[in-house]
Formats: structure tokens, C-alpha cells, sequence
């Protein structure tokens, strides 16, 4: 029988420690215990439903079921936790799903709002100065790892374009790591559509030499999605591969515009729970690594060890 699932499955992301303050590091880390509680009543939840079904198809929608009670676990907390500007308008996005809103992009490389104290410089379109953070430093590091690909792998464009192997042996276009006069393109776009939905972009950073990674297309994104809910539904007990390679496909097939991480690493934690018969902890950077790095990299055996080695 699987241990239960604790906060120690959730280590804090350094993407959310964007400040020097041990009070406020101690407080975003508390949300692993939220995590840990629904992941732990998805474990039970799936260890009873999955114990007397055998097909792989009726085990995948029984896994699918689980995500989505994750993602209205989600939910229900963005209702509860207002914006920076006391709203609750932003919670919305976590039920927008990607297909109606546009591609998620994701800066990385140097972000100057997530040093502590630092000043806008409104000639060069960024934050300068302050003191790096957990955040600042994890992106500054993933993003010299995104212009390595580009370098070993000869790109030469502004656009690298991820292969992602599925299951069935099929390649096929994941997600895009984007860099030079696209990725500035990419900034201005990004000020543009933020300002439509009534946000001040004023001091919205797109100066600079930034990169991006890009999610994958629908019809990709649908794909990659598909075959992890089919790897785990397949997956024979103990199999660690398929976990592993399930976690890179669901990251590869993100759904919504917010909230996609939380929710997945719940779901990985509980499904992997029933799989592994042991809870797995996840990497604090489990998203960062399967949106930068190749899925050779990511899944291979002792890709943690060969990741932490990458990152230091």
C-alpha cells in the first residue's frame, strides 16, 4: 500500500520565491500542504477506482477524471485569492483554456522584476539593480540552457521547434523556444494583449534580450495529452519510464492559461502514488525542465541526475 502523500512531494518552486524575505518564502511554501491534501484524496480516489479496472482505455478516462477534479481544485482556490489589484477577475484564466485564448510564452533568461528592490529603467524597458531571488536566478539559468539547445543543436533562426516523441513512435512538433527579433515580437504582443484586458503595462518588461518558450500548437498539444493519459492508463506497476514520459508528454499538452503547473504536479503526485506505489517528489523545476530541455534529457534513466548536474 502507498505511503500517503505529504507536503515533502511539493518542493517549493523556485519560480515562486520572488522575494529575499524568509517570512514570505515560509508563506508561499505552505501551499505544498494545500497541494498534498487534494493530491493525497485523488490518491485514494484512484487507488479504489483503478484497483478492479484493467483496460487501458477505461483506466486513462478514470486518470482524466482525476486531472480534472485537480483543475477544479485549482479553481476554487484562484476564487479565493485575489489579484494584485484585489480582484478575482484573474481566476477566470485558470478555466481559459489555450485553444481559445492563444499560446502560452513564457519568458526566460534575465527578469529584472523578480529581483528584490529592483528600479524601473524606462529607456531600457526592464528592472535593474536589486537582489537576485530563487525566481530570478532559476529563469536566468534555464535560459542560458535554452540558447545551449540552439548552439548544440545548429539552429540557426530565432525559432527552435521541440520534437516530441510519442508513444506510438510518431514525432511530432511540440513546444518552441524563441529568441532574437521574434521573441522581441513576442514581448510586444504580449504588452499589447495584457493591456486589452485592463492591466497597466507601463513598467511590463520586454526590453532586453529576451527568450521564450512557446507552447505547442492544439493539434499537438492535443496529441501529447492524449498519449500521456495513455501511458499512465498502460503503464504496468513500478514502470517509472512511463511516469516519467507521461509527466513530459501532460507538460508538453498544457490546457489552460493559468494554474496548469499546480494542478499537473497534484495529478503527477497522486497518479504516481497508485503507479509507483510510493509517492514521487517532484523536481521544483519539473515545469521548466520539459519546456526548455530535450525530451531525451528529461526522460532518459537518471534524468535526475543528469538535469541537477545541467542546472548545478
Amino acid at each position: 500500500m502507498a505511503r500517503p502523500i505529504t507536503a515533502t512531494c511539493f518542493p517549493t518552486p523556485h519560480l515562486a520565491l520572488r522575494t529575499t524575505s524568509p517570512q514570505r518564502r515560509r508563506l508561499v511554501a505552505e501551499f505544498a500542504q494545500h497541494q498534498a491534501t487534494e493530491a493525497e484524496r485523488l490518491r485514494v480516489r484512484l487507488a479504489n477506482d483503478l484497483r478492479d479496472t484493467t483496460s487501458p482505455q477505461a483506466r486513462a478516462m478514470l486518470l482524466w477524471t482525476a486531472y480534472a477534479e485537480a483543475h477544479a481544485w485549482r479553481y476554487s482556490l484562484a476564487l479565493n485569492t485575489p489579484d494584485s489589484r484585489g480582484t478575482l477577475l484573474e481566476a477566470q484564466r485558470v478555466l481559459l483554456s489555450l485553444d481559445k485564448a492563444g499560446s502560452n510564452a513564457d519568458r526566460l533568461g534575465y527578469v529584472g522584476r523578480h529581483r528584490d528592490g529592483a528600479d524601473w529603467d524606462d529607456q531600457l524597458r526592464q528592472y535593474v539593480g536589486g537582489t537576485p531571488t530563487p525566481a530570478h536566478d532559476v529563469l536566468l539559468h534555464y535560459g542560458q540552457l535554452a540558447h545551449a539547445r540552439f548552439a548544440a543543436e545548429h539552429v540557426h533562426r530565432d525559432v527552435l521547434r521541440n520534437p516530441v516523441q510519442l508513444p506510438d513512435g510518431h514525432t511530432i512538433t511540440g513546444n518552441a523556444l524563441v529568441r532574437g527579433r521574434v521573441a522581441t515580437r513576442i514581448a510586444e504582443h504580449l504588452a499589447a494583449r495584457r493591456a486589452a484586458r485592463g492591466h497597466d503595462v507601463s513598467r511590463m518588461e520586454t526590453g532586453g534580450q529576451p527568450i521564450y518558450a512557446v507552447s505547442a500548437p492544439t493539434w499537438s498539444r492535443d496529441l501529447c495529452w492524449g498519449a500521456g493519459m495513455g501511458l499512465l492508463g498502460a503503464a504496468e506497476p513500478e514502470d517509472t519510464t512511463a511516469w516519467w514520459n507521461a509527466a513530459y508528454l501532460l507538460y508538453q499538452g498544457i490546457r489552460h492559461k493559468r494554474g496548469s503547473d499546480a494542478t499537473l504536479r497534484v495529478f503527477l503526485v497522486a497518479a504516481g502514488a497508485v503507479l509507483l506505489d510510493q509517492p514521487p517528489v517532484l523536481p521544483h523545476d519539473l515545469d521548466l525542465r520539459c519546456m526548455v530541455l530535450d525530451q531525451e534529457t528529461v526522460t532518459s534513466d537518471g534524468a535526475f541526475a543528469q538535469v541537477d548536474a545541467m542546472i548545478g
